[in-house]
């Protein structure tokens, strides 16, 4: 283990972690400015179905930041304990542990659910009358 690899390695995680976290917020404001000006022009079944869709893509998005927070805390738990962790090896480990399409599918369905994905969209929905 080289601490000053895992330390890059950590940088360069926590700068792609909170990237992901401002995008994921980005998708929410385009989706309540879509909502606030389309909302009376458009069907009802296009707005549900444009905001399931960034709903979607919300927690698409929210679950690639999971996989780097996973990584992330390992590398944190190797500095601190001087345990063996070989650096740059967030691809690996994924692979490694690929649920394969079901599993990602089921992954990507459970984040929508989170609490700080489901908002804005569930609150949406519920003024659009449909929840």
């Amino acid at each position: 283990m080289n601490k000053t690899l895992l330390s890059q390695e950590w940088q360069l995680l926590q700068n792609q972690f909170d990237s992901y976290e401002k995008h994921s917020l980005y998708i929410k404001l385009v989706c309540i400015i879509l909502f606030s000006f389309l909302i009376g022009k458009l069907p009802l079944i296009i707005l549900i179905l444009l905001v399931i869709i960034l709903w979607l893509q919300d927690a698409i998005w929210k679950t690639f930041q999971a996989r780097i927070e996973i990584r992330l805390l390992s590398v944190e738990k190797s500095i601190v304990s001087n345990s063996d962790l070989t650096e740059f090896q967030f691809n690996t480990h994924y692979l490694n542990n690929r649920t394969g399409v079901s599993g990602l599918i089921k992954e990507y369905l459970s984040n929508m659910f989170r609490p700080t994905i489901a908002y804005p969209y569930a609150l949406i929905l519920v003024i659009l009358g449909i929840v």
